[in-house]
């Protein structure tokens, strides 16, 4: 059993950047970012290998968001840049705890999921 508990979201104007923190009861190994807007599906935004030596991310925020993961904390990291309105939504980390070393962007190969945290970017 995983908890997760994602901080760090609000409101920022677009041009904007907002960190978002997941911690996580114990120590996990493939931990993922996830997006869901209102009426969209969700969707895969970052994800993180066990040792941070690998990294994933959705075409959409390339360049702009960071994801990085402190184990000593138990704590994975979305720092996000340059925010557009498009990237309003509800933001989750996810744990994928299977030893496969391999960064899925499928939201139901991930076990545990947190509460979530809104994201709104204003004009």
């Amino acid at each position: 059993q995983v908890q997760l508990v994602e901080s760090g979201g609000g409101l920022v104007q677009a041009g904007g950047s907002l960190r978002l923190s997941c911690a996580a009861s114990r120590r996990t190994f493939i931990m993922g970012w996830f997006r869901q807007a209102p009426g969209e599906e969700r969707e895969f935004v970052a994800g993180i290998n066990w040792n941070g030596a690998s990294t994933s991310y959705a075409d959409s925020v390339k360049g702009r968001f960071t994801i990085s993961r402190d184990n000593a904390k138990n704590t994975v990291y979305l720092q996000m840049n340059s925010l557009k309105p498009g990237d309003t939504a509800v933001y989750y980390c996810a744990a994928d705890l299977t030893l496969s070393g391999v960064i899925t962007t499928t939201p139901g190969e991930y076990d545990y999921w947190g509460q979530g945290t809104q994201v709104t970017v204003s004009p």
